[in-house]
């Protein structure tokens, strides 16, 4: 991807959060000057890959197949072991009208994705394992706002504004945005993106980007640079 579209991306984020009340982090509206300045102090934040986070999972089609993703909060594999500290994430998300997210799964962490506001999320599901596929035939159990539901192996559930779905490992999703772009929270046990997303197909987490202009914002990615 290249840096321009990073970076409008990010601004039209920072309107679309905003326009929902949602208030970001200090660190969110860094230049990388800013971020030079303050890497000592913020080596926890780089640390637990806290910040801007973009992906077109290396299809070169961010309108069709893409997610910004912003990390508030998130603990480490540690504090999962010996359970103390922070164990768990949160992440705020924008979802555009019909660009998708690919079908994947996680081995450790569970997680509710909450609408927050805008169009609803549609959210396909299946049962599965990493390395193993998917089930065609299984219905999927899962949790909608602390109620218990049975899907079809393949069917969609809707999720509006106000309203979460529990996604736990051996949940195979897929989502959009259908209607409208949509706010997405998600609060969760423990995230970490380098090893714990197992997709259907073989995709890239993280752009290769090209550097056309200066970065208005770091992306998670660039904190290997500081």
């Amino acid at each position: 991807m290249k840096r321009s579209e990073l970076n409008e991306i990010i601004r039209e984020g920072e309107k679309f959060i905003a326009s929902f009340g949602f208030k970001l982090p200090e660190f969110a509206t860094w230049s990388p000057d800013d971020w030079k300045r303050n890497r000592h102090r913020a080596a926890e934040v780089i640390r637990a890959r806290l910040g801007w986070d973009i992906t077109d999972f290396g299809r070169g089609d961010f309108e069709n197949l893409g997610l910004l993703l912003f990390t508030v909060r998130n603990g480490s594999a540690d504090n999962l072991k010996t359970g103390k500290g922070m164990v768990y994430a949160e992440k705020i998300m924008i979802s555009r009208e019909n660009q998708v997210t690919p079908f994947h799964t996680h081995k450790v962490k569970t997680e509710d994705i909450i609408v927050r506001g805008g169009a609803p999320l549609e959210v396909r599901l299946y049962n599965g394992e990493p390395g193993k596929g998917i089930d065609d035939n299984a219905p999927v159990k899962v949790r909608m706002d602390g109620i218990d539901h049975e899907v079809p192996a393949g069917g969609v559930v809707q999720i509006h504004p106000g309203s979460s779905i529990t996604l736990e490992p051996g949940h195979v999703h897929s989502f959009w945005a259908a209607g409208g772009d949509c706010l997405v929270g998600e609060v969760s046990t423990v995230n970490d993106d380098e090893t714990d997303n197992y997709f259907l197909d073989m995709v890239s987490r993280f752009p290769d980007v090209e550097e056309d202009e200066p970065p208005y914002r770091l992306i998670v990615p660039d904190y290997a640079k500081l």
